[in-house]
């Protein structure tokens, strides 16, 4: 017997303790996330009810009031906004970056406000007291009349969230793509909002069937156009660097001959008041004869966006890695800072 064969055994103990080791661990730390998850869970229940009981304007003081206490604590995510907002404006002074990213991170705040503030304020009666719809009667007359799919696309800015959720309540059936959220209960909570207004939520993960279906009935579908692709996506400019974005968009556009509909939601002051409206309508006429479409309409959408994002730079979510990935040419910047 060789002395690899006879040291097999005992080789195989270490091995399979530490695998016992390792399955013990992971069930602790799966114990230990569902409580924490719960936790998280019951805090916003809380949260909800005590912003119910102090109203707006109480809420967006609060709002100002934790965007300013994590824009000072959140050192990480500061420094990613600040980064990407010097390679974005490189003219600006930094006071005025600073600024910016201040006003950024408050945003990400007054969404989680505004999400739970949205069910009281929008509804059939009520939702032109909040909400100016500017440049939308095309885009409303193809959801009206389906008689063509809709591909509305938009982006971490302003409240994104909102757009659906409008649409929903004065009855225009949107289907959004949306990932699930890693805590189970803050997912159901939260998608349940939303489908109590009317609004149909599609999983990412696993998202062409339900898609295509809808896409099929000349449906809308709705998905958030401006997330990193990784090294497989199509690099298109984005503020002046090349952003990795996904080729799913342009590609059902193109198999369905679907319009693309650039609509953004921007907060109108320091409030729950806002403005929907259409940055850019891509019809397939426009990309037909193109020797690239893919290309074409990707960069296409992508710019119309950076123009939504150009006026009111304040509201766009800058610690977002939206430039993570890089050409095979270029080197990661770090922390996705590019």
């Amino acid at each position: 017997m060789s002395d690899r064969t006879a040291n097999a055994p005992a080789a195989a103990g270490p091995r399979r303790r530490n695998a016992i080791r390792a399955e013990r661990l992971a069930r602790k730390q799966q114990a230990r996330n569902r409580y924490l998850d719960c936790l998280a869970y019951l805090g916003a229940r809380v949260a909800v009810t005590f912003l119910e009981m102090l109203g707006q304007t109480v809420g967006y003081a609060l709002a100002d009031v934790v965007g300013a206490a994590l824009y000072h604590l959140d050192r990480r995510h500061r420094e990613r906004a600040l980064g990407h907002l010097r390679m974005s404006f490189p003219h600006w002074s930094e006071q005025k970056i600073r600024r910016v990213a201040k006003a950024s991170i408050r945003n990400m705040v007054c969404m989680g406000l505004e999400l739970f503030l949205a069910p009281r304020c929008i509804c059939p009666e009520t939702w032109r007291r909040y909400i100016r719809l500017t440049n939308m009667s095309q885009v409303i007359r193809i959801l009206v009349e389906q008689k063509t799919p809709l591909v509305l696309v938009t982006g971490h800015f302003g409240n994104w969230e909102l757009a659906g959720y409008f649409s929903a309540v004065i009855g225009l059936r949107t289907y959004t793509v949306a990932r699930r959220l890693d805590n189970p209960y803050l997912n159901d909570f939260i998608f349940s909002v939303r489908e109590r207004a009317g609004q149909k939520m599609i999983y990412k993960r696993g998202a062409a069937k339900a898609v295509d279906q809808a896409l099929e009935k000349r449906q809308a579908v709705s998905v958030v156009c401006d997330q990193d692709a990784g090294r497989r996506g199509v690099f298109v400019d984005f503020f002046g660097r090349p952003a990795s974005t996904f080729k799913s968009i342009a590609l059902m556009a193109m198999q369905f001959d679907a319009p693309i509909a650039v609509v953004c939601c921007r907060r109108l002051g320091r409030r729950f008041s806002f403005e929907i409206f259409a940055q850019q309508i891509i019809h397939p006429h426009q990309w037909s004869e193109r020797d690239d479409p893919l290309r074409w309409i990707t960069q296409e959408y992508t710019h119309a966006l950076e123009q939504a994002v150009r006026a009111q730079p304040d509201q766009y979510f800058w610690m977002h890695r939206r430039w993570k990935h890089r050409p095979p040419d270029q080197e990661r910047g770090e922390d996705g800072i590019a």
